[in-house]
Parts: structure tokens; C-alpha cells; sequence
């Protein structure tokens, strides 16, 4: 089944600081109403926090974002238009990219292999074309250099990575695509100190290009240092949005807990 992005005609959100806005978004599987109205925005250039407790929606909500799942109502604007996407690559072709956990990476390829998996460049005419390995290597090269990720030789097979350099090939690729909007989900929980410090420099440096990051992490310090904006999740529903810069951890954790209301 072919994906499709559905666009309205009419612009919705007049502010073009925002480009994203995510207005009143519900998901049920069965009788389990996972999102229950849940609404938040991102701004152009900016860290974008996701914060709140295991089962309060927040991977369900990234779901959504990224195409896996369809909402069942609400509405969700990219660009000050509402966008309909029914699938992953829907949501790439959007210019919304998501680094799992999981990396969804191949041990036995190389980190240019990964970077094009799906999106192999091509040379030839008409029916006869073959894989342009040149042209593949030297755009991956480029783009993880210019993210001054410290990575080995594109030729490097992934299984020899480090975690963290795992990690920074994935968001590289992600942003490789002309991305609007990189979500990631827990993107250090799995480092050490160094190599977290590496991925967060990554992070700043995407936020610095003017792509809008949407950071999942139970890491108070880190979200603190990194996000310009948090949003708090609990119960399927966004409870309390805050600048960075105006909060605390202390009160971050009053609102997860409900101790504090919005």
C-alpha cells in the first residue's frame, strides 16, 4: 500500500515561529484511551522536551507524530497546515524524522550503507542505472563532518561502533534528509558520560543548523541543559507546558507527579 499525505488549503496556525502544533490529539486501541486530548508546539530551532512517567502517552504520541499510528481525532499542523500522515515514510517525505532506540541500523553494514539504506542514490539511464557508491560515501562523510560527530570512516561496519558513535551516525542520518523536525527518543540512555556528552553536542549542533528537535528523555539534568521548551505528560494528556529557562527540575517532577497543578 503506497503512503499518502493528506494537506489542507487553509492555513492554521498564523505564528511562524511554530512549526509544529498539535491540537487536542486522541489515540484508543480498543477500549484503552492511550491520548486523551493531548496538545503541544514546537518552534523552528529549538529543543523541544517530552517529559513525564512510563505509560503517561508520550510514545504513543511519537507514534503519531512519526506515522506509525493515526490518530483517532485531533489534528496535527506542520508548517501552519494540518497534515495527515498515514505511515512512516509519509512522515519523512514531511520532513519528520524519528532516531528510536532501537537505531534501526544494520550490525553488517557499513555506516554508508546505513546512512542510504532505502534511499540508495542511482547513476545510469532509463532502465539501466546502478548504485552510485561514490556519490553515497562522500554524502555521508559530509554530512556526519558537519555535524562534528566523532565517528569513524564511513566504510566502518557498524557493528565495530561505539554506542555513542551509533547513536550520532543515527541522528546524522536522520538529519541527513533536509529534516524539519528530529525526534528522539531517549537518546543517551544507554551511554556514559563521555559519549553522552558527545550525542548532546550533536543535539546542539542540529538546534544550531535550525532543525526543531523533540527530545523523549527521563533525564532531568540533560533536559535541562539542552530543551529551550518542556512539555509535561501524564495520564494521555499534556498537563503543563514550560520554558526552560522560567522551570526547575523541582517543579518538573511536581507537575509529572500531579503534586502541582498547571
Amino acid at each position: 500500500m503506497s503512503a499518502s499525505i493528506a494537506v489542507s488549503t487553509q492555513a492554521t496556525d498564523t505564528d511562524n515561529d511554530y512549526i509544529l502544533t498539535v491540537t487536542d490529539i486522541t489515540k484508543s486501541f480498543g477500549g484503552v484511551k492511550a491520548l486523551k486530548g493531548a496538545s503541544i508546539t514546537m518552534r523552528r530551532g529549538e529543543v523541544t522536551a517530552l517529559i513525564g512517567d512510563n505509560g503517561a502517552g508520550k510514545s504513543t504520541l511519537v507514534r503519531c507524530l512519526s506515522g506509525i499510528h493515526q490518530p483517532t481525532s485531533g489534528t496535527i499542523s506542520l508548517d501552519g497546515y494540518d497534515v495527515t500522515m498515514d505511515s512512516p515514510h509519509s512522515a519523512r517525505e514531511r520532513g519528520i524524522e524519528t532516531v528510536h532506540q532501537t537505531l534501526a541500523m544494520v550490525e553488517e553494514l557499513s555506516v554508508w550503507q546505513n546512512f542510504f539504506m532505502g534511499r540508495e542514490l542511482t547513476r545510469g539511464f532509463g532502465p539501466f542505472r546502478f548504485l552510485d557508491r561514490k556519490a553515497m560515501k562522500k554524502a555521508a562523510a559530509e554530512q556526519i563532518a558537519g555535524l562534528a560527530v566523532n565517528a569513524p570512516p564511513v566504510t566502518s561496519r557498524v557493528r565495530r561502533l561505539s554506542g555513542g558513535q551509533r547513536q550520532a551516525v543515527a541522528i546524522a542520518r536522520a538529519a541527513g534528509w533536509n529534516s524539519k523536525i528530529v525526534i528522539m527518543d531517549e537518546p543517551t540512555a544507554a551511554l556514559g558520560v563521555q559519549e553522552t556528552a558527545r550525542v548532546e553536542s550533536v543535539i546542539t549542533k542540529l538546534k544550531d543548523s535550525g532543525v526543531a528537535v523533540l527530545l523523549i528523555s527521563h533525564n532531568f539534568d540533560q533536559v535541562m541543559r539542552l530543551s529551550d521548551q518542556v512539555w509535561v505528560m501524564r495520564a494521555g494528556v499534556a498537563v503543563a507546558g514550560r520554558r526552560t529557562s522560567e522551570t526547575t527540575g523541582n517543579e518538573l517532577v511536581a507537575l509529572i507527579t500531579g503534586a502541582q497543578s498547571a
